[in-house]
């Protein structure tokens, strides 16, 4: 076997996402034949190499697994909870494993989350670089005016260092006391459709994720898991850049084409000029 970067055997190992197993590396918590290694560059053959995490050799690697959870609210997207609160792992089957939540759903959001031991797959759904997108159902405050909307698809200021990336919003449904949205991101800061909701005077009262990039929610009741198929998990590799001759984002949407279709939702689907009458459910 050819030499890896370590944290991408890490990753493989089911240990961490790349990402956290790079934090792993940088505090130390590495060796390779009994050298602590710091250099995030650093590669080795876990074949031939001695290589422990926390003085523990490195498990035997796993076999991938991949599951979708339907994440009600009040259940928090962490693997180990201090507070003793229930968590996503917890609605898994036994036969599940050892896996963790790829990105987070706030305690008060719903709807799809994935879980997998799969680093390399969690690591590019999870980076903006990948640009795979998220859609969620979201139920807000009032009925947002065509600016409103405009100023969501274009980026909106929620405090960060730099505004949210454009995204595809449309009005589902509306009355003046309540609106129904579809927004379709290409990243994921922490609370950030409560953030951009708020930022343009529209807070949120409900939020379901309802896809990730070619994976769909469905019709899987709220608390229930499934395994996913051979062919999803196909497909997300491919809209992840995962699969030879595949483009990153895949299924996903591009930042220019989010602008393009962000300057043309102009419709009624994206105006927010729908009628008083319509009913939100």
């Amino acid at each position: 076997m050819a030499q890896e970067r370590l944290q991408k055997i890490l990753a493989k190992a089911g240990l961490a996402s790349r990402r956290r197993a790079e934090d792993m590396i940088a505090a130390g918590r590495v060796a390779v034949d009994g050298r602590v290694i710091t250099e995030l560059g650093f590669k080795a053959d876990p074949l031939t190499q001695r290589i422990s995490l926390d003085g523990k050799p490195l498990p035997r690697q796993e076999a991938k697994e991949y599951w979708l959870v339907h994440k009600p609210q009040g259940v928090v997207c962490t693997v180990k909870d201090p507070q003793g609160r229930r968590r996503v792992v917890d609605l898994l089957p036994p036969e599940a494993g050892r896996v963790y939540p790829v990105g987070r759903l706030d305690r008060d959001s719903e709807g799809l989350v994935l879980l997998t031991n799969d680093g390399q797959l969690a690591h590019h759904l999870m980076h903006p670089r990948y640009e795979v997108t998220k859609t969620y159902k979201v139920w807000v405050e009032g009925q947002p005016s065509a600016q409103a909307l405009e100023q969501l698809r274009k980026g909106v200021d929620i405090g960060d260092e730099r505004p949210t990336s454009p995204a595809r919003v449309h009005t589902k449904a509306a009355n003046p006391y309540r609106s129904k949205l579809s927004l379709v991101l290409n990243e994921g800061r922490k609370r950030e459709i409560r953030r951009m909701c708020e930022a343009v005077g529209h807070p949120v009262t409900r939020l379901l994720r309802v896809a990730l990039g070619p994976l769909k929610l469905g019709d899987l009741p709220p608390g229930a898991a499934r395994r996913l198929s051979m062919a999803e998990v196909r497909e997300l590799r491919q809209a992840a850049g995962l699969i030879d001759g595949c483009k990153p984002g895949g299924v996903g949407v591009k930042n220019s084409t989010l602008r393009a279709q962000g300057r043309r939702a102009g419709g009624k689907a994206g105006t927010g000029k729908t009628s008083g009458r319509r009913r939100v459910r």
